[in-house]
C-alpha cells in the first residue's frame, strides 16, 4: 500500500509547470519523429539524451516517457496519409488506414487510430501502476542464477524475434557483448581489451553507441533514398485535405468495433510489451492477427477496416507500459527505446531493481503519470489541433533535416562526455551500423547485447564463484530453473509452432 501511496503521491510534480512543459515538449518533439518516415521515438531521445546531462531527472524521464508514448502513436499518420509507416509498429495501420485514406476517409481512419492509441496507451500505463509493486515483490525472489537466466532468456528471446535473420540476429548480439566487453573488468579493477591505449581503459559509453547507431547511420540510409522518394511524397501530401470535425469517429462504428477490442488488444500490447525485444511491431501484429481471426467483418480487412486499425494502435500504445516492467525492475530493456531511456536513469544515477520504486518513488511516479497524460489527453488533443497540419512534415527537404540530424547527433556526443574521442566513436559505430543495416544485421540487437554483455557476464561468473565453478547450480536453482524453461518454451513456440501456419499463403 505504502507503494502505491508513493506513487500517486509522486504525480504532485506533474503540477508543477516546468514539468508540464517538458512533457509536452516531449510529445510534440516525439509526434514528429514518429511522424516523419525514417525518423522514430529511438532517433528522438538518442538525440536529446545530452540534454540529461543539464535537467533535473524529474523532466529528463517525462520527456522520454511522453516522447516515448507520441511516437508510438504518430508513426499511424504518415502510414495512412501516404501508406509510409513513420514507425515499424505501423505496419498494420498502414495496409488499413491508407485504403480508407484512398476512399476519402483518411481523417476518420486517422480519428481511429488516435482513439485506439489513447485507450490502449492509457490501460498500459495504469496497468503498469497497478501491477508494478507486485512484480517488484517477485523481482526479489530471484537471485543471482535466476538474474543469469533471466538477461539469457532475453538475449535469446531478441534473437529468435527476428527468425529470418536468427544468425545475423546472434552476430550482432555477440558483437555488441564484445563491445561492451571494452574497458575494466566487471568485477575486478583491472583493465582489458584497450589495446594498450588509455583512452579506452574506461571504456566505451553508451552515448556514442546510441548516437551512431540510431543516428548517424539512419542519416546514411537515408542519403541513398531522399532524392527517389521525395517527389512522390511530397505529390501525396499537397493531396490530403482533412478537417477537424472528421477526427472523431461516430459512436457507430465505436460501438460495432467493441469495447473488448480495445480491452483485449491493450491486454495483448502490455503483455508483450513485458517480454525483452518484442516491441511494437510485434503487439500490433498478435492483436491484429487475433481480432481478425475472430471478427464478423473479417472481409474488410485488408480493404480498410477501422477494427483493425484501432486493435493495432491499442495494441502498439499500450506496450508502453508493458516495455517499462522489465526495464525498471531488473535493467532489461523491454524494447530499443527504454534501453535508451534506461541509458537516461543510469545517466542520472537511478540503477533498475525491486527496490527502486521504494526508494525512488517520487522519480519515478512522474514518468508512470507522462504516460498515462500523454495518452489520455495529448494524443486526442493533439491531433485534433494539428491533425490537418500533420502531413505537411513530410514536405521538410530530407536532405536539409538529414544534415541537421547529422550535426546535431555528433556534437550530442561530444557534450555527452565531452570526449573528441567518444565523438569520433559515435561516427565509427554510425558507419559500423549502416554497413549492418545494408546487410540485414539488427542495430538493435547490437545495442541490447551492449547493455545486457555487462549483466551476464557478472552473474555468470558470480553465481560460479559462489558453486566453486559448478555450473549445475543453474538448474537446481528454482528461479533459474524457471528462466531456463521458459526460454526453451518460447524457442519452441517461435521456432515450431509457427511452421504449419508460415506454410499457408497469407493475403498481404
Amino acid at each position: 500500500m505504502d507503494v502505491f501511496l508513493n506513487i500517486f503521491g509522486g504525480f504532485s510534480a506533474l503540477a508543477d509547470w516546468t514539468v508540464i512543459a517538458f512533457m509536452i515538449a516531449g510529445f510534440l518533439i516525439g509526434t514528429f519523429f514518429g511522424a516523419m518516415p525514417g525518423l522514430t521515438s529511438v532517433l528522438a531521445i538518442a538525440l536529446l539524451l545530452p540534454i540529461t546531462y543539464t535537467i533535473d531527472v524529474v523532466p529528463a524521464l517525462v520527456m522520454s516517457a511522453s516522447i516515448f508514448m507520441a511516437g508510438m502513436y504518430s508513426g499511424s499518420i504518415t502510414a495512412t496519409t501516404i501508406n509510409i509507416p513513420g514507425a515499424p509498429s505501423s505496419m498494420m495501420t498502414a495496409i488499413e488506414g491508407n485504403q480508407l485514406m484512398k476512399k476519402g476517409f483518411g481523417a476518420n481512419a486517422l480519428g481511429h487510430a488516435a482513439l485506439g492509441s489513447m485507450i490502449g496507451g492509457s490501460i498500459g500505463a495504469v496497468l503498469l501502476m497497478v501491477f508494478m509493486p507486485a512484480a517488484a515483490e517477485l523481482s526479489l525472489l530471484i537471485r543471482t542464477p535466476g538474474k543469469f537466466s533471466l538477461v539469457l532468456f532475453a538475449l535469446i528471446v531478441i534473437i529468435l524475434v527476428d527468425k529470418e535473420n536468427m544468425a545475423k540476429g546472434i552476430v550482432s548480439t555477440l558483437l555488441g557483448i564484445m563491445i561492451a566487453t571494452v574497458g575494466i573488468d566487471v568485477l575486478q579493477p583491472i583493465p582489458r581489451f584497450n589495446f594498450g591505449t588509455e583512452t579506452l581503459v574506461e571504456g566505451i559509453d553508451i552515448m556514442p553507441l546510441v548516437i551512431g547507431a540510431f543516428a548517424v547511420s539512419e542519416v546514411l540510409m537515408q542519403a541513398q533514398t531522399w532524392r527517389e522518394s521525395l517527389k512522390g511524397t511530397l505529390d501525396a501530401a499537397r493531396k490530403v485535405e482533412i478537417r477537424r470535425r472528421d477526427f472523431i469517429p461516430p459512436m457507430s462504428e465505436i460501438r460495432e468495433i467493441g469495447f473488448w477490442a480495445y480491452l483485449r488488444s491493450a491486454f495483448i500490447g502490455y503483455g508483450i510489451g513485458i517480454l525483452p525485444g518484442a516491441g511494437g511491431s510485434m503487439a500490433a501484429f498478435v492483436s491484429y492477427a487475433v481480432a481478425r481471426s475472430g471478427s464478423k467483418n473479417s472481409k474488410e480487412y485488408g480493404h480498410g477496416s477501422r477494427e483493425g486499425i484501432a486493435t493495432a494502435e491499442s495494441a502498439n500504445n499500450s506496450m508502453c507500459g508493458g516495455a517499462f516492467v522489465p526495464m525498471l525492475m531488473f535493467g532489461i530493456p523491454g524494447d530499443p527505446t527504454t534501453a535508451i531511456v534506461l541509458g537516461v536513469l543510469v545517466i542520472n544515477g537511478l540503477q533498475p531493481g525491486p527496490r527502486l520504486l521504494e526508494t525512488q518513488a517520487d522519480l519515478l511516479a512522474p514518468m508512470l503519470g507522462s504516460l498515462f497524460i500523454s495518452a489520455l489527453i495529448l494524443i486526442p488533443l493533439t491531433l485534433y489541433l494539428l491533425g490537418p497540419y500533420f502531413v505537411r512534415i513530410v514536405s521538410i527537404p530530407k536532405g536539409l533535416l538529414y544534415a541537421a540530424i547529422a550535426v546535431v547527433a555528433l556534437v550530442g556526443a561530444y557534450v555527452a562526455t565531452y570526449s573528441v574521442f567518444q565523438m569520433t566513436l559515435a561516427l565509427i559505430f554510425g558507419v559500423l551500423a549502416y554497413i549492418m543495416r545494408r546487410q540485414n544485421y539488427s542495430t538493435v540487437s547490437l545495442l541490447l547485447g551492449f547493455i545486457l554483455g555487462p549483466d551476464l557476464e557478472e552473474y555468470l561468473r558470480r553465481t560460479l564463484s559462489l558453486n566453486d565453478g559448478n555450473p549445475s547450480i543453474f538448474v537446481t536453482s528454482p528461479d533459474s530453473l524457471f528462466f531456463l524453461v521458459l526460454t526453451a518454451i518460447f524457442a519452441y513456440a517461435i521456432l515450431f509452432r509457427g511452421r504449419g501456419k508460415a506454410k499457408q499463403p497469407v493475403e498481404e
